[in-house]
């Protein structure tokens, strides 16, 4: 794992602001794996970078820009991503535990199993819903007649959904509002986030089988009390 010094981070920012520019001397910055902990990255311009496995615990992003930005794996434990535009950004696999999101934009910012255990959202645009026992309810919800899971879309009719969609859906209208603000993916992930915390964020691309597998899973650790049904 490379660790750069500030000077050399800076010669990777240079070269990449560049590259958006489309200038032919550009070069994308590629900072897989770097070892980025603490740095200072307050307001950097890191538009589609390569920050794949990078370790960025306790860095300062505060209103960095990670458009379309891949973190997949990426160690974001403390980070501070205050006001930071996340739109677009690949966070697969990102831990994200106690990391300070707040103001953030995570507009259609995949979210898959990414760990937000401890991550304080106040502040970032939306209201976010909690579902108690989350995966007990849809599960009640697709073995009901007519109804049913679907991963191949988010939603295919109003009985029909993915697991991100029934998150969706259950959550009523704060639901609905989220998902108009920040996309399906990032609204269905902040409800479970907020619904189950201290696990990772489901794989909205799994297969029906599997989804429904690890649905009755969770299901099975946290049923629906007796008296709530």
């Amino acid at each position: 794992m490379k660790t750069y010094t500030h000077e050399e981070l800076r010669g990777v920012l240079r070269l990449h602001a560049l590259w958006l520019q489309g200038e032919s001397n550009g070069i994308r910055a590629n900072l897989r794996d770097a070892n980025l902990t603490c740095a200072n990255l307050t307001c950097a311009n890191l538009t589609g970078a390569d920050l794949t496995g990078a370790n960025l615990t306790g860095a300062d992003l505060t209103g960095a820009n990670l458009t379309g930005a891949d973190l997949t794996d990426a160690n974001l434990t403390d980070a501070n991503l205050r006001d930071a535009n996340l739109r677009d950004a690949n966070l697969t696999c990102a831990d994200l535990t106690d990391a300070n999101l707040t103001g953030a934009n995570l507009t259609c910012a995949d979210l898959t199993d990414a760990n937000l255990t401890g991550a304080d959202l106040t502040g970032a645009g939306v209201w976010i819903p909690k579902i108690e026992h989350i995966d007990a309810r849809i599960l009640r919800e697709i073995s009901t007649e007519g109804c049913r899971i679907e991963m191949a879309t988010w939603h295919t009719c109003d009985t029909a959904h993915c697991r991100a969609g029934w998150a969706i859906q259950l959550a009523g209208a704060a639901g609905k509002a989220m998902e108009g603000l920040i996309g399906t993916g990032p609204a269905a992930a902040l409800i479970y986030h907020m619904s189950r915390p201290g696990h990772p964020i489901p794989d909205w691309y799994a297969s029906n089988e599997d989804a429904l597998a690890d649905i009755k899973r969770h299901a099975a650790l946290d049923p629906i009390p007796e008296v709530a049904k």
